[in-house]
Protein backbone atom coordinates (compact mmCIF):
# COMPACT_ATOMS: atom_id res chain seq x y z
CA UNK A 1 0.00 0.00 0.00
CA UNK A 2 1.09 3.48 -0.82
CA UNK A 3 1.84 5.39 2.28
CA UNK A 4 -1.50 7.84 3.62
CA UNK A 5 1.90 11.10 3.51
CA UNK A 6 4.39 11.84 2.06
CA UNK A 7 8.08 11.96 3.99
CA UNK A 8 8.46 15.08 2.26
CA UNK A 9 5.30 17.44 3.54
CA UNK A 10 2.48 18.81 2.46
CA UNK A 11 0.73 22.34 1.05
CA UNK A 12 -0.42 23.86 4.21
CA UNK A 13 -3.53 25.19 2.61
CA UNK A 14 -5.55 24.07 -1.07
CA UNK A 15 -4.38 28.03 -2.29
CA UNK A 16 -0.65 26.53 -1.80
CA UNK A 17 -1.28 24.05 -4.14
CA UNK A 18 -3.12 25.92 -6.79
CA UNK A 19 -0.15 28.49 -6.61
CA UNK A 20 2.02 25.74 -7.36
CA UNK A 21 0.46 23.85 -9.71
CA UNK A 22 -0.52 27.12 -11.87
CA UNK A 23 3.09 28.38 -11.15
CA UNK A 24 4.25 25.14 -12.68
CA UNK A 25 1.60 25.25 -15.60
CA UNK A 26 2.37 29.16 -16.30
CA UNK A 27 5.95 29.26 -17.96
CA UNK A 28 7.59 30.73 -21.02
CA UNK A 29 5.01 29.65 -23.35
CA UNK A 30 1.98 30.92 -21.53
CA UNK A 31 3.62 34.55 -22.27
CA UNK A 32 4.17 34.55 -25.90
CA UNK A 33 3.28 31.05 -27.62
CA UNK A 34 0.05 30.81 -26.58
CA UNK A 35 -1.03 34.37 -27.95
CA UNK A 36 1.01 34.06 -30.75
CA UNK A 37 -0.28 30.74 -32.14
CA UNK A 38 -3.54 32.30 -31.39
CA UNK A 39 -3.50 35.40 -33.62
CA UNK A 40 -2.42 32.99 -36.36
CA UNK A 41 -4.44 30.66 -36.33
CA UNK A 42 -8.04 32.28 -36.31
CA UNK A 43 -8.26 34.79 -32.80
CA UNK A 44 -11.23 34.38 -31.33
CA UNK A 45 -11.49 30.98 -33.59
CA UNK A 46 -8.75 29.36 -32.48
CA UNK A 47 -9.04 30.61 -28.60
CA UNK A 48 -12.69 28.36 -28.71
CA UNK A 49 -11.26 25.30 -29.55
CA UNK A 50 -8.54 25.69 -27.22
CA UNK A 51 -10.93 26.67 -24.31
CA UNK A 52 -12.78 23.02 -25.34
CA UNK A 53 -9.65 20.96 -25.92
CA UNK A 54 -8.59 22.35 -22.22
CA UNK A 55 -12.03 21.17 -21.11
CA UNK A 56 -11.93 17.72 -22.92
CA UNK A 57 -8.17 16.96 -22.36
CA UNK A 58 -6.48 19.39 -19.81
CA UNK A 59 -8.68 19.40 -17.04
CA UNK A 60 -9.23 15.43 -17.31
CA UNK A 61 -5.60 14.28 -17.23
CA UNK A 62 -5.00 16.76 -14.65
CA UNK A 63 -6.98 15.32 -12.36
CA UNK A 64 -6.08 12.36 -13.43
CA UNK A 65 -2.61 13.22 -12.78
CA UNK A 66 -3.44 14.63 -9.45
CA UNK A 67 -5.03 11.61 -8.15
CA UNK A 68 -2.27 9.79 -9.09
CA UNK A 69 0.32 11.75 -6.93
CA UNK A 70 -2.08 12.06 -3.87
CA UNK A 71 -2.90 8.52 -3.93
CA UNK A 72 0.67 7.39 -4.11
CA UNK A 73 2.18 9.82 -2.03
CA UNK A 74 5.82 9.21 -3.60
CA UNK A 75 8.22 10.66 -5.90
CA UNK A 76 6.24 9.79 -9.59
CA UNK A 77 8.97 6.63 -9.88
CA UNK A 78 7.97 4.99 -6.41
CA UNK A 79 3.80 6.43 -6.92
CA UNK A 80 3.86 4.45 -10.26
CA UNK A 81 5.18 1.55 -8.61
CA UNK A 82 2.91 1.08 -5.57
CA UNK A 83 -0.05 1.88 -7.19
CA UNK A 84 0.51 -0.77 -10.00
CA UNK A 85 1.08 -3.38 -6.59
CA UNK A 86 -2.01 -2.04 -5.20
CA UNK A 87 -4.18 -2.62 -8.68
CA UNK A 88 -2.52 -5.84 -9.32
CA UNK A 89 -0.69 -4.52 -12.86
CA UNK A 90 2.50 -4.87 -14.05
CA UNK A 91 5.10 -2.63 -11.88
CA UNK A 92 5.60 -1.99 -15.73
CA UNK A 93 3.51 1.02 -15.14
CA UNK A 94 6.18 2.49 -13.77
CA UNK A 95 7.38 3.74 -16.60
CA UNK A 96 5.16 6.70 -16.38
CA UNK A 97 7.08 8.14 -13.70
CA UNK A 98 10.44 7.56 -15.00
CA UNK A 99 9.24 8.95 -18.21
CA UNK A 100 8.28 12.19 -16.03
CA UNK A 101 11.44 12.22 -13.91
CA UNK A 102 13.67 12.05 -17.16
CA UNK A 103 11.82 14.48 -19.32
CA UNK A 104 11.58 17.14 -16.29
CA UNK A 105 15.24 17.01 -16.04
CA UNK A 106 16.05 16.92 -19.84
CA UNK A 107 13.67 20.11 -20.08
CA UNK A 108 15.16 21.55 -17.06
CA UNK A 109 18.66 21.54 -19.12
CA UNK A 110 17.78 23.67 -21.97
CA UNK A 111 14.89 25.35 -20.36
CA UNK A 112 17.71 27.14 -17.90
CA UNK A 113 19.27 28.34 -20.68
CA UNK A 114 16.48 29.52 -22.53
CA UNK A 115 15.02 31.55 -19.24
CA UNK A 116 18.91 32.77 -18.53
CA UNK A 117 17.98 35.24 -21.67
CA UNK A 118 15.03 36.31 -19.89
CA UNK A 119 17.13 37.33 -16.76
CA UNK A 120 19.57 39.03 -18.95
CA UNK A 121 17.09 41.06 -20.77
CA UNK A 122 16.15 42.59 -17.18
CA UNK A 123 19.31 44.16 -17.14
CA UNK A 124 20.10 44.89 -20.91
CA UNK A 125 16.04 47.17 -20.48
CA UNK A 126 16.98 48.03 -17.29
CA UNK A 127 20.55 50.05 -18.52
CA UNK A 128 18.60 52.00 -21.24
CA UNK A 129 19.41 49.07 -23.69
CA UNK A 130 16.02 49.35 -25.87
CA UNK A 131 16.10 53.07 -26.01
CA UNK A 132 16.50 54.39 -29.65
CA UNK A 133 16.80 50.82 -30.80
CA UNK A 134 16.36 49.89 -34.45
CA UNK A 135 15.58 46.71 -36.06
CA UNK A 136 18.90 45.92 -36.87
CA UNK A 137 20.10 46.69 -33.60
CA UNK A 138 17.42 44.86 -31.54
CA UNK A 139 18.59 41.76 -33.90
CA UNK A 140 21.67 42.30 -33.59
CA UNK A 141 21.58 42.48 -29.74
CA UNK A 142 19.96 38.86 -29.70
CA UNK A 143 21.74 37.09 -31.74
CA UNK A 144 25.18 38.77 -30.00
CA UNK A 145 23.72 37.01 -27.15
CA UNK A 146 23.34 33.71 -28.18
CA UNK A 147 26.78 34.31 -30.20
CA UNK A 148 28.02 34.69 -26.71
CA UNK A 149 28.91 31.20 -24.85
CA UNK A 150 30.28 32.83 -21.76
CA UNK A 151 27.34 35.23 -21.54
CA UNK A 152 24.57 32.37 -21.60
CA UNK A 153 26.74 30.11 -19.07
CA UNK A 154 26.58 32.77 -16.79
CA UNK A 155 23.20 33.30 -16.96
CA UNK A 156 22.24 29.43 -17.61
CA UNK A 157 24.71 29.47 -13.97
CA UNK A 158 22.51 32.12 -12.22
CA UNK A 159 18.91 30.52 -13.06
CA UNK A 160 19.99 27.03 -12.02
CA UNK A 161 21.08 28.32 -9.02
CA UNK A 162 17.82 30.09 -8.25
CA UNK A 163 16.15 27.14 -8.67
CA UNK A 164 18.49 24.81 -6.90
CA UNK A 165 17.88 27.35 -3.44
CA UNK A 166 14.36 26.87 -3.43
CA UNK A 167 14.21 23.18 -4.52
CA UNK A 168 16.60 22.34 -1.69
CA UNK A 169 14.37 24.06 1.23
CA UNK A 170 11.79 21.80 0.91
CA UNK A 171 7.66 21.36 0.34
CA UNK A 172 6.83 24.33 3.14
CA UNK A 173 10.21 26.31 3.01
CA UNK A 174 11.14 26.13 -0.15
CA UNK A 175 8.35 25.36 -2.85
CA UNK A 176 5.27 26.69 -1.01
CA UNK A 177 7.24 30.15 0.14
CA UNK A 178 8.74 31.09 -3.01
CA UNK A 179 5.29 30.70 -4.71
CA UNK A 180 2.93 32.85 -2.60
CA UNK A 181 5.59 35.61 -3.28
CA UNK A 182 6.41 35.02 -6.81
CA UNK A 183 3.05 34.17 -8.43
CA UNK A 184 0.46 36.84 -6.63
CA UNK A 185 3.59 39.37 -8.09
CA UNK A 186 3.38 37.73 -11.37
CA UNK A 187 -0.47 38.09 -11.70
CA UNK A 188 0.22 42.25 -10.08
CA UNK A 189 3.13 42.69 -13.07
CA UNK A 190 1.14 40.78 -15.95
CA UNK A 191 -2.31 43.61 -15.00
CA UNK A 192 0.14 46.40 -14.76
CA UNK A 193 1.67 45.37 -18.08
CA UNK A 194 -1.82 45.43 -19.27
CA UNK A 195 -2.65 48.38 -17.79
CA UNK A 196 0.57 50.06 -19.84
CA UNK A 197 -0.93 48.23 -22.69
CA UNK A 198 -4.19 50.26 -22.79
CA UNK A 199 -2.58 53.16 -22.35
CA UNK A 200 0.19 53.39 -24.48
CA UNK A 201 -0.51 50.52 -27.25
CA UNK A 202 -2.95 50.39 -29.18
CA UNK A 203 -5.83 47.73 -27.29
CA UNK A 204 -8.60 47.52 -29.68
CA UNK A 205 -6.48 46.41 -32.63
CA UNK A 206 -4.66 43.96 -30.14
CA UNK A 207 -7.78 42.21 -28.92
CA UNK A 208 -9.22 41.77 -32.14
CA UNK A 209 -6.02 40.37 -33.70
CA UNK A 210 -6.16 37.69 -30.84
CA UNK A 211 -9.40 37.52 -30.01
CA UNK A 212 -11.72 38.48 -33.23
CA UNK A 213 -12.91 35.06 -35.09
CA UNK A 214 -11.70 34.28 -38.14
CA UNK A 215 -13.06 30.81 -39.10
CA UNK A 216 -11.56 30.99 -42.38
CA UNK A 217 -8.25 30.36 -40.54
CA UNK A 218 -9.59 27.34 -38.27
CA UNK A 219 -7.79 24.86 -40.76
CA UNK A 220 -7.47 21.22 -39.49
CA UNK A 221 -3.70 21.73 -38.19
CA UNK A 222 -5.23 24.94 -35.97
CA UNK A 223 -7.45 22.87 -34.18
CA UNK A 224 -4.40 19.91 -33.76
CA UNK A 225 -2.67 22.57 -32.72
CA UNK A 226 -5.08 24.27 -30.23
CA UNK A 227 -5.31 20.39 -28.71
CA UNK A 228 -1.44 20.37 -28.85
CA UNK A 229 -1.61 24.06 -27.08
CA UNK A 230 -4.03 22.64 -24.53
CA UNK A 231 -2.25 19.77 -23.35
CA UNK A 232 1.23 21.19 -22.99
CA UNK A 233 0.51 24.53 -21.14
CA UNK A 234 -0.49 22.88 -17.76
CA UNK A 235 2.88 21.28 -17.40
CA UNK A 236 0.88 17.34 -17.86
CA UNK A 237 3.17 14.26 -18.40
CA UNK A 238 6.43 15.43 -16.83
CA UNK A 239 6.07 13.84 -13.09
CA UNK A 240 5.47 18.15 -11.92
CA UNK A 241 2.02 17.46 -11.30
CA UNK A 242 2.19 14.36 -10.14
CA UNK A 243 4.82 15.38 -7.27
CA UNK A 244 2.45 18.44 -6.48
CA UNK A 245 -0.57 16.16 -5.86
CA UNK A 246 1.64 13.78 -3.25
CA UNK A 247 1.63 16.93 -1.12
CA UNK A 248 -1.73 17.57 -1.17
CA UNK A 249 -4.24 17.57 1.76
CA UNK A 250 -6.33 14.32 1.96
CA UNK A 251 -9.86 16.25 2.19
CA UNK A 252 -9.38 18.99 -0.67
CA UNK A 253 -11.34 18.49 -3.75
CA UNK A 254 -8.96 17.08 -6.27
CA UNK A 255 -11.67 18.19 -9.28
CA UNK A 256 -12.53 21.85 -8.25
CA UNK A 257 -8.36 22.44 -7.21
CA UNK A 258 -7.83 21.39 -10.55
CA UNK A 259 -10.55 23.40 -12.51
CA UNK A 260 -9.01 26.70 -10.47
CA UNK A 261 -5.51 25.38 -11.83
CA UNK A 262 -6.88 25.19 -15.02
CA UNK A 263 -8.37 28.28 -15.00
CA UNK A 264 -6.04 30.49 -14.03
CA UNK A 265 -3.33 28.93 -16.56
CA UNK A 266 -5.93 29.72 -19.37
CA UNK A 267 -6.10 33.41 -17.96
CA UNK A 268 -2.83 34.62 -17.73
CA UNK A 269 -2.05 33.16 -21.25
CA UNK A 270 -5.11 35.19 -22.67
CA UNK A 271 -4.06 38.29 -20.53
CA UNK A 272 -0.64 38.04 -21.44
CA UNK A 273 -1.58 38.02 -25.36
CA UNK A 274 -3.77 41.54 -24.06
CA UNK A 275 -0.27 43.10 -22.41
CA UNK A 276 1.98 42.05 -25.38
CA UNK A 277 -0.17 42.64 -28.99
CA UNK A 278 -1.17 45.95 -28.24
CA UNK A 279 2.33 47.73 -27.45
CA UNK A 280 3.46 45.54 -30.35
CA UNK A 281 0.99 46.71 -32.69
CA UNK A 282 0.78 50.49 -30.95
CA UNK A 283 4.64 51.02 -32.01
CA UNK A 284 3.57 49.47 -35.71
CA UNK A 285 6.06 46.47 -35.48
CA UNK A 286 4.30 43.21 -36.47
CA UNK A 287 3.50 40.48 -33.97
CA UNK A 288 3.94 37.64 -36.36
CA UNK A 289 7.40 37.61 -35.31
CA UNK A 290 6.89 33.86 -33.34
CA UNK A 291 9.76 33.00 -31.02
CA UNK A 292 11.50 36.63 -31.86
CA UNK A 293 8.76 38.44 -30.32
CA UNK A 294 9.84 38.46 -27.18
CA UNK A 295 13.33 39.54 -27.53
CA UNK A 296 13.55 41.27 -31.06
CA UNK A 297 10.18 42.57 -31.47
CA UNK A 298 9.32 43.30 -27.67
CA UNK A 299 12.15 45.36 -27.08
CA UNK A 300 11.72 47.97 -30.49
CA UNK A 301 8.48 48.76 -29.26
CA UNK A 302 9.28 49.28 -25.51
CA UNK A 303 12.60 51.50 -26.91
CA UNK A 304 10.19 53.50 -28.66
CA UNK A 305 6.88 54.30 -26.28
CA UNK A 306 7.21 56.25 -22.90
CA UNK A 307 7.84 54.85 -20.01
CA UNK A 308 9.13 51.92 -22.17
CA UNK A 309 12.67 51.32 -19.99
CA UNK A 310 10.83 50.62 -16.82
CA UNK A 311 7.68 48.82 -18.34
CA UNK A 312 10.05 46.61 -20.09
CA UNK A 313 12.44 45.49 -17.14
CA UNK A 314 8.66 44.81 -15.32
CA UNK A 315 7.85 42.82 -18.05
CA UNK A 316 11.24 40.51 -18.49
CA UNK A 317 11.36 40.34 -14.71
CA UNK A 318 7.55 38.89 -14.85
CA UNK A 319 9.26 36.60 -17.71
CA UNK A 320 11.67 35.06 -15.66
CA UNK A 321 9.51 34.85 -12.56
CA UNK A 322 7.07 32.58 -14.45
CA UNK A 323 10.19 30.33 -15.70
CA UNK A 324 11.42 30.17 -12.25
CA UNK A 325 8.27 28.73 -10.90
CA UNK A 326 8.20 26.20 -13.90
CA UNK A 327 11.57 25.15 -13.64
CA UNK A 328 11.20 24.29 -9.42
CA UNK A 329 8.43 22.18 -10.24
CA UNK A 330 10.19 20.24 -12.57
CA UNK A 331 13.18 19.80 -11.04
CA UNK A 332 10.83 18.43 -8.05
CA UNK A 333 9.71 14.88 -8.97
CA UNK A 334 13.98 13.55 -9.40
CA UNK A 335 14.92 15.31 -6.18
CA UNK A 336 12.15 13.46 -4.30
CA UNK A 337 13.11 10.11 -5.92
CA UNK A 338 16.44 10.60 -4.99
CA UNK A 339 15.78 11.35 -1.69
CA UNK A 340 13.09 8.21 -1.44
CA UNK A 341 15.15 5.91 -3.30
CA UNK A 342 18.49 6.44 -2.81
CA UNK A 343 18.82 8.21 0.86
CA UNK A 344 20.10 11.72 -0.23
CA UNK A 345 19.56 14.34 1.62
CA UNK A 346 17.31 16.99 0.02
CA UNK A 347 20.43 19.79 0.17
CA UNK A 348 22.98 16.71 -1.70
CA UNK A 349 19.85 15.29 -3.90
CA UNK A 350 19.61 18.96 -5.60
CA UNK A 351 23.02 19.41 -5.71
CA UNK A 352 23.22 16.54 -7.62
CA UNK A 353 20.32 17.44 -10.01
CA UNK A 354 21.12 20.64 -10.86
CA UNK A 355 24.70 19.92 -11.62
CA UNK A 356 23.80 17.37 -13.91
CA UNK A 357 21.00 19.59 -15.45
CA UNK A 358 23.28 22.40 -15.78
CA UNK A 359 26.31 20.22 -17.72
CA UNK A 360 23.69 18.84 -20.14
CA UNK A 361 22.20 22.71 -20.51
CA UNK A 362 25.96 23.75 -21.33
CA UNK A 363 25.45 21.38 -24.37
CA UNK A 364 22.26 23.10 -25.19
CA UNK A 365 23.77 26.96 -25.34
CA UNK A 366 26.99 25.47 -27.05
CA UNK A 367 24.77 24.50 -29.83
CA UNK A 368 23.84 28.01 -30.40
CA UNK A 369 27.37 28.75 -31.26
CA UNK A 370 30.37 27.13 -31.11
CA UNK A 371 28.89 23.83 -31.47
CA UNK A 372 26.73 25.30 -33.92
CA UNK A 373 27.89 22.74 -36.71
CA UNK A 374 26.85 19.49 -34.75
CA UNK A 375 23.59 18.03 -34.93
CA UNK A 376 21.07 15.39 -33.59
CA UNK A 377 18.71 14.25 -36.61
CA UNK A 378 19.67 17.88 -38.24
CA UNK A 379 19.23 19.80 -35.44
CA UNK A 380 21.21 21.51 -32.56
CA UNK A 381 21.62 20.05 -29.13
CA UNK A 382 19.12 22.70 -27.88
CA UNK A 383 16.47 22.15 -30.29
CA UNK A 384 16.61 18.20 -30.46
CA UNK A 385 15.92 18.40 -26.58
CA UNK A 386 13.34 20.72 -27.15
CA UNK A 387 11.76 18.41 -29.95
CA UNK A 388 12.31 15.58 -28.12
CA UNK A 389 10.53 16.32 -24.72
CA UNK A 390 7.68 18.40 -26.27
CA UNK A 391 6.85 15.87 -29.54
CA UNK A 392 7.56 12.55 -27.91
CA UNK A 393 8.26 11.90 -24.29
CA UNK A 394 5.63 14.94 -23.11
CA UNK A 395 2.69 13.00 -25.02
CA UNK A 396 3.68 9.32 -24.38
CA UNK A 397 3.50 10.15 -20.22
CA UNK A 398 0.05 11.91 -20.20
CA UNK A 399 -1.51 9.13 -22.68
CA UNK A 400 0.02 6.38 -19.74
CA UNK A 401 -1.43 8.50 -17.53
CA UNK A 402 -4.86 8.30 -19.02
CA UNK A 403 -4.88 5.05 -19.96
CA UNK A 404 -3.86 3.92 -16.29
CA UNK A 405 -5.87 5.81 -14.68
CA UNK A 406 -9.14 4.77 -17.18
CA UNK A 407 -8.49 0.94 -17.83
CA UNK A 408 -5.71 -0.13 -14.88
CA UNK A 409 -6.77 1.46 -12.15
CA UNK A 410 -10.33 -0.29 -10.74
CA UNK A 411 -13.42 2.51 -10.98
CA UNK A 412 -13.65 1.98 -7.02
CA UNK A 413 -10.07 3.03 -6.67
CA UNK A 414 -10.77 6.30 -8.75
CA UNK A 415 -13.78 7.04 -7.46
CA UNK A 416 -12.85 6.68 -3.86
CA UNK A 417 -9.75 8.97 -4.35
CA UNK A 418 -11.74 11.23 -6.17
CA UNK A 419 -14.47 11.37 -4.01
CA UNK A 420 -16.66 13.44 -6.28
CA UNK A 421 -20.33 14.38 -5.27
CA UNK A 422 -22.12 14.10 -8.66
CA UNK A 423 -22.16 10.64 -10.20
CA UNK A 424 -22.89 12.21 -13.24
CA UNK A 425 -19.85 15.01 -12.99
CA UNK A 426 -17.62 11.24 -12.16
CA UNK A 427 -19.20 9.72 -15.18
CA UNK A 428 -18.52 12.98 -17.65
CA UNK A 429 -14.58 12.56 -16.57
CA UNK A 430 -14.09 8.83 -16.22
CA UNK A 431 -15.64 8.96 -20.22
CA UNK A 432 -13.22 11.83 -21.23
CA UNK A 433 -9.89 10.31 -19.52
CA UNK A 434 -10.82 6.37 -20.83
CA UNK A 435 -11.63 7.49 -24.39
CA UNK A 436 -11.31 11.51 -25.12
CA UNK A 437 -8.38 12.28 -23.75
CA UNK A 438 -5.88 9.16 -25.14
CA UNK A 439 -6.96 9.27 -28.54
CA UNK A 440 -6.85 13.22 -28.98
CA UNK A 441 -3.16 13.02 -27.35
CA UNK A 442 -2.82 10.24 -30.02
CA UNK A 443 -3.39 12.16 -32.34
CA UNK A 444 -1.53 14.95 -31.13
CA UNK A 445 1.24 12.71 -30.82
CA UNK A 446 1.11 11.67 -34.77
CA UNK A 447 1.15 14.63 -35.88
CA UNK A 448 4.34 16.05 -34.30
CA UNK A 449 6.17 13.38 -35.25
CA UNK A 450 4.67 13.88 -38.69
CA UNK A 451 2.90 10.72 -39.35
CA UNK A 452 -0.60 12.44 -39.78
Amino acid sequence: MPPTASIHGQWTTRLAFILAATGSAVGLGNIWRFPYIAGENGGGAFVLVYLGCILLIGLPVMIAEIMLGRRGRQSPINTMTSLSREEGVSTGWASIGWIGVVTGFLILSFYSVVAGWALSYIFKSGAGGFVGLDASGSEAMFDGMLASPEALLAWHTIFMVMVGIVVARGVQSGLEKAVTILMPLLFVMLLVMVGYAVVQGNFAEGLAFMLAPDFSELSANAVLLAMGQAFFTLSLGMGAIMIYGSYLQSDASIPRTAGVVVGADTLVAIVAGLAIFPIVLGAGLSPGEGPGLIFVTLPLAFGEMPGGLIFGTVFFILLSFAAWTSAISIAEPAVAWLVETVGMTRVAATTVLAIAAWTLGIAALLSLNVWSDYTLFDMGVLDFLDYLTANILLPLGGFLIAVFAGWRMTRGSVSAELAMRSPALFGLWYFLVRFVAPVAILLVFLRAVELI
